[in-house]
């Protein structure tokens, strides 16, 4: 299970990357490391996907530097993190607590 101690301590010792897609991704929606930075720190992790590979990763739910919620997709390699994706939720696909997924009616 991750720990955001440990995403924040990875932030501490310059040990966060960001991948390729999170570097389009933050352009296409005007997010900036700072932003990451600050929903790490201000945040919680809402939910964990150990199955993701090649390494476990977790979601996180925290705000922006602008006091917007956003969420943040981020690995545990060990001793280093990766983001992978960082958006600002969408409330047709979460609940008002911005913490749970709506159900997709068929």
């Amino acid at each position: 299970m991750i720990e955001l101690e440990n995403l924040k301590l990875y932030f501490e010792r310059d040990a966060v990357f960001i991948s390729d897609h999170a570097v389009k991704r933050f352009r296409e929606r005007g997010i900036k490391i700072k932003d990451v930075r600050t929903a790490v720190y201000s945040g919680e992790i809402i939910e964990q996907y150990p199955d993701d590979y090649p390494y476990p990763s977790c979601l996180i739910l925290g705000l922006s530097s602008a006091q917007k919620k956003i969420h943040i997709v981020m690995s545990d390699e060990g001793n280093a993190s990766r983001i992978i994706t960082a958006y600002f939720p969408d409330k047709e696909k979460w609940c008002d607590d911005l913490r749970t997924r709506k159900e997709i009616s068929k």
